[in-house]
């Protein structure tokens, strides 16, 4: 039987970057449409002190490959965040989906009782239960940055909805 973790882990984060594939598509098909800067989409924000839409896709990667490792008890690949255009966003994707599409779902037998451990971003490091940490850490941080990269995207009239950001399931 497969493990409830990886069930409610794995499947989520490949749908979900699957539609922000999808979205990112059609936002590269806008720009080109609309004879836009790409900048203008790539380096929007919601708000000054938000991340730009780019920065939102690194994050949300971020999350799908690290909380998918962590979860499995393998180490973290890490990923240069040197990405540029709606292109390397793509492939960026596509090698966090080959990375956690590489994980076998017997990783995660234990994981639900497996000790993590993280510093996000600070000094102060905090403890989880690998149940815990993907539903109250892992989870709605990933939903967070994919939604926001989406909400940019669509905020700049890019004619996406919810159907491409839900994705294929």
């Amino acid at each position: 039987m497969t493990s409830a973790i990886y069930t409610a882990s794995i499947p989520v984060f490949k749908q979900l970057l699957g539609g922000l594939g999808q979205v990112l598509a059609k936002a590269d098909a806008h720009v080109a449409a609309k004879k836009i800067d790409p900048n203008a989409l790539l380096q929007a924000r919601l708000f000054p002190d938000m991340f730009p839409m780019l920065r939102q896709v690194q994050v949300a990667t971020d999350f799908a490959k690290s909380v998918s490792a962590r979860l499995a008890g393998v180490d973290v690949p890490t990923l240069a965040d040197d990405e540029q255009t709606f292109a390397d966003l793509q492939a960026r994707i596509a090698t966090v989906l080959a990375f956690i599409d590489g994980l076998d779902a017997v990783l995660f037998d234990e994981a639900a009782t497996r000790e993590i451990v993280t510093q996000a971003g600070t000094p102060k490091e905090k403890r989880f239960t690998g149940e815990s940490y993907l539903f109250n850490y892992g989870l709605p941080h990933f939903f967070f940055h994919t939604t926001t990269a989406y909400a940019i995207l669509r905020h700049n009239g890019v004619e996406v909805g919810k159907k491409d950001y839900i994705g294929t399931y």
